[in-house]
């Protein structure tokens, strides 16, 4: 099947408990940030700190959450999330149970008005619903079961993408290379189902050389590196004295 490629969106993990970071960020040309609760010490509070400050500096804030719960995703949607980066959804059936946590309208997220996704009680209910509604569910590839389901994932309703985790998807193998042959195959096929399914397709990767490798492949939706690797590069730049 040929695809006419859209736009790439980029945007960067952020691992540091600082909402700074996410004002920084705002000042440059980044789509999105991506938050990693899944990774890195961040609790509710300091979540809700990182949505206001991109709120303020005008750029989306994802959240990778550590676990799905029903829990854990009303918490993230409440305080504003763009959207939600699911780890280790292996199949179908997850990925619809993951929306149904996820949606006021044919789900089972609870509702209040009071929220900072519902304006404070300043929206209708019809309008806070809508809103609500309207945060992406991107679900993590990351073992080859998930592999082989992804593009029925990919097909359900209320997903907005897909994103393949190459670093734990080749551990699930048995290797220790997110570079393996079997590895990028895979993520070539995932990018694929995603892409048939008119969803984003999205991935990690550590520099603008392999964002621009995967983009030839279909990827649409990058992550590229992390704050805090961009802050050690940097540094190292700087630092350096030469010979």
């Amino acid at each position: 099947m040929t695809h006419t490629a859209p736009p790439i969106q980029v945007g960067t993990f952020v691992k540091t408990a600082s909402p700074q970071v996410i004002e920084v960020i705002g000042t440059t040309p980044l789509d999105f940030v991506v938050v990693d609760a899944e990774h890195a010490p961040f609790d509710r509070n300091m979540l809700d700190l990182m949505v206001l400050a991109g709120r303020a500096a005008q750029v989306p804030v994802y959240i990778r959450i550590p676990e799905m719960n029903p829990a854990t995703i009303l918490s993230c949607l409440d305080i504003g999330a763009a959207g939600l980066l699911v780890p280790h959804v292996d199949s179908e059936a997850q990925a619809h149970e993951l929306v149904a946590m996820s949606r006021y309208r044919g789900g089972r997220r609870g509702y209040s008005g009071g929220p900072r996704s519902a304006g404070y009680a300043s929206l209708g209910m019809q309008e806070a619903l809508r809103r609500g509604d309207s945060a992406q569910i991107i679900c993590q590839i990351e073992s080859p079961g998930a592999v082989s389901e992804a593009r029925a994932i990919a097909a359900v309703s209320g997903v907005a993408g897909l994103f393949v985790g190459r670093a734990d998807l080749a551990l699930s193998m048995g290797l220790e290379d997110s570079r393996a042959t079997k590895v990028l195959e895979d993520t070539a096929a995932v990018l694929r189902a995603a892409l048939d399914e008119g969803k984003l397709a999205g991935m990690h990767v550590g520099s603008v050389a392999e964002r621009e490798e995967f983009r030839s492949a279909g990827a649409n939706w990058f992550v590229v590196s992390s704050d805090q690797t961009l802050l050690r590069q940097a540094v190292q730049a700087i630092a350096s004295k030469g010979p």
